[in-house]
């Protein structure tokens, strides 16, 4: 299977709208509805349910790829996938065709997680779901940070458990069931059209729409979520700084100081700042496919992989796409470059949860042998 000529027309219809997306915090529409036509919203779903059944070293890929043209696209694709995996993980049983559903494109998914009150720590739900007596979970959850809201189809939500206490159980909520409500609006400094809107979920949700048994919800959430949630996420901030990089390197071959004569990529400062940004990109991506083939086949050093990718690729991402502000000048200030887009854009993958800093606390408690979730 050739993923590149799938994406090709993907690429080009995304990088088309890009601008406007941005500028007007506006959801890519577009480029969303060209890859439910190309298949890609299906890549890692396995094919008997309909998808493309390839893994995370193309999943990486194609999230790179998105994001060096717009990483909203990429954003709400990377929360597509990670939401069509754990659904493929852990089918609800009164939903058999939604797997299918997912991976030929006819639902877009997304993941309701993280909650004002426990912020970014995704992984731990403050709203508590209730039985009150009948045979359905009852629960009011005010969610933030909803990728898509008000635009995916299907919203994979966490709750604390009616059943077992102290555990997370998941429910797939559909965007027209009652009580589902976008309760606010999203203008953010980068990122800005991957719709990412508070919403509430005031919903009875039946024992056949949730993920797996119950009390499950956790091990989902470390055990699916994180591993494709955090590669996709350093794919979007490694995907960022490849391109800041490659428009640098364009306009400073480019521009020249005419009363020298010389292009700005023949100052020796501006060449140094270029190298450190080629060698930092390429050791974060060399990782970035270290931790794909470790995710792909599952090992020892695996959880360390999940952890480490999204940081290392934050970070790395941070530092180029402000090193090519730097040697750009006055012009990467200007929208035609658009390393101004990169710049905020990748600042918003560096304080998405998992945030880097909890991240780099869970990888130092992994190290020294202490509980990572504890």
């Amino acid at each position: 299977m050739n993923v590149d000529s799938l994406l090709k027309p993907v690429l080009a219809t995304a990088a088309e709208h890009a601008p406007a997306v941005d500028a007007e915090c506006r959801f890519p529409t577009e480029a969303v509805a060209a890859l439910g036509a190309s298949g890609l919203l299906g890549l890692t779903v396995p094919e008997r349910e309909g998808g493309l059944g390839v893994g995370p070293r193309e999943f990486a890929h194609v999230t790179a790829e998105l994001a060096a043209v717009c990483g909203s696209t990429a954003m709400v694709y990377l929360m597509h996938v990670s939401g069509a995996m754990t659904v493929a993980a852990a089918p609800p049983k009164g939903m058999p065709s939604l797997v299918s559903a997912l991976a030929g494109g006819e639902t877009l998914a997304t993941l309701a997680f993280s909650e004002p009150g426990s912020r970014s720590h995704f992984w731990a739900p403050v709203s508590q779901a209730e039985r009150n007596g009948g045979p359905d979970a009852r629960f009011t959850a005010d969610k933030s940070w909803v990728t898509s809201a008000g635009h995916a189809q299907m919203y994979i939500t966490s709750v604390l458990s009616a059943d077992e206490a102290g555990t997370v159980d998941l429910y797939a909520i559909e965007a027209g069931d009652p009580g589902v409500s976008v309760t606010g609006t999203f203008r953010g400094l980068g990122l800005r059209g991957n719709a990412s809107a508070p919403m509430r979920f005031d919903v009875t949700a039946p024992d056949p729409t949730r993920l797996g048994e119950a009390g499950s919800g956790l091990t989902l959430m470390t055990e699916t979520v994180m591993p494709w949630f955090n590669l996709g996420n350093a794919a979007v901030s490694l995907g960022l700084a490849r391109a800041a990089l490659d428009a640098a390197v364009r306009h400073t071959s480019a521009a020249t100081l005419q009363h020298t004569g010389q292009r700005l990529a023949e100052l020796p400062t501006i060449r140094a700042r270029l190298a450190r940004m080629s060698l930092q990109l390429e050791a974060a991506d060399a990782y970035l496919r270290a931790a794909a083939g470790s995710i792909a086949a599952p090992d020892e050093q695996t959880p360390l992989y999940v952890l480490g990718v999204k940081a290392l690729a934050n970070d790395t991402a941070l530092a180029v796409t402000d090193d090519a502000m730097r040697v750009c000048g006055g012009a990467a200030f200007s929208q035609h470059l658009a390393v101004e887009r990169f710049f905020r854009d990748a600042r918003a993958g560096h304080v998405m949860a998992p945030t880097a800093d909890v991240l780099y606390d869970f990888y130092g408690k992994a190290i020294t042998g202490q509980p990572v979730f504890g």
